[in-house]
């Protein structure tokens, strides 16, 4: 008996005949596109990722220079 996954389901949505393909082993002939968007999609990930570390830097940097002011006008206050 064979396991359905998500991905078999997906690939049947999209193209019935590419998922008969898929099971039946018949190898791509569009290596090169497939090869080429795997690049792409590599690379777009690493972007968002450093995109999301860049946003978390930001916030604690907020927060830092907030706890700076707050300490500071403590400190004048107290004076």
């Amino acid at each position: 008996m064979r396991t359905i996954r998500a991905s078999d389901i997906a690939v049947y949505t999209f193209c019935a005949r590419a998922w008969w393909y898929r099971i039946t082993g018949v190898p791509a002939e569009n290596n090169r596109e497939l090869v080429e968007g795997s690049a792409f999609h590599e690379k777009h990930g690493s972007r968002v990722v450093m995109a999301r570390l860049q946003g978390t830097a930001g916030w604690a940097l907020l927060l830092l220079a907030l706890i700076l002011l707050t300490v500071a006008l403590t400190i004048q206050w107290m004076d």
